[in-house]
């Protein structure tokens, strides 16, 4: 469920580890724009909280017991308005993250990362289409350079024949880990003209953001390394 008064940020943290959470609801909560809204600690308790409970953002724990992150964030993106969520990994390329990317989450970040970061983090993913992290897009980009080839991924899917040729070199710059003002420069645009772009491409493709947008270009053969 998530929240759509204006408020503050309201995040909801979901980790096995009492600990872990403790420490994300102070430095959540130490920030004027964000409140803590609850929290959890498997994946299986997450859903029944959220079920209940507005919010806006999730931090969610990959490796849980019972149901771990990337199925409770299936589930969980899978109802009416859904929070956007931000996946939390020990390990970086963790493949469990990457599930969850795939599953929907708008975000990965490691446990450790800087204060600033996860907070950026939050607020970034709360307002939507903006600028992904370019740490986050930096590690989907080395997961899918490590991929065989384009041979050996899914395949183009029916979402890229909806869209035109334009759209499709937006899409493929946006893979690349182009930000919206680097892609008006390479195409001679504006960058209002860029951002209508790329909000009709998550239109079209179904996409929740450009995280997703990168993952279709390189799952879908249209962007190689």
């Amino acid at each position: 469920m998530r929240a759509t008064d204006g408020g503050p940020v309201r995040v909801f943290l979901v980790d096995d580890q009492q600990m872990v959470r403790a420490g994300f609801r102070m430095l959540v909560e130490s920030q004027d724009d964000m409140v803590v809204v609850g929290e959890a600690g498997d994946g299986g308790e997450a859903l029944q909280r959220l079920a209940v409970t507005a919010a806006d953002v999730v931090l969610m724990d990959v490796r849980m017991p019972r149901l771990d992150g990337v199925e409770a964030t299936r589930r969980l993106l899978a109802g009416p308005t859904p929070p956007r969520v931000i996946v939390l990994t020990t390990f970086d390329l963790d493949e469990y993250a990457f599930a969850a990317i795939r599953a929907g989450a708008s975000a990965f970040l490691l446990k450790d990362a800087a204060p600033p970061d996860l907070l950026g983090a939050i607020r970034s993913v709360h307002a939507g289409d903006s600028v992904v992290a370019p740490s986050t897009t930096r590690r989907l980009l080395d997961h899918f350079a490590a991929l065989p080839d384009p041979a050996a991924r899914p395949g183009v899917d029916g979402r890229l024949d909806l869209l035109t040729e334009r759209e499709r070199e937006v899409l493929t710059l946006v893979a690349r880990g182009r930000s919206n003002s680097e892609i008006a420069t390479d195409l001679v645009v504006a960058e209002t003209t860029v951002k209508t772009h790329v909000g009709r491409i998550l239109a079209k493709t179904g996409s929740r953001d450009r995280v997703q947008l990168v993952v279709l270009g390189y799952e879908s053969g249209l962007v190689s390394t």
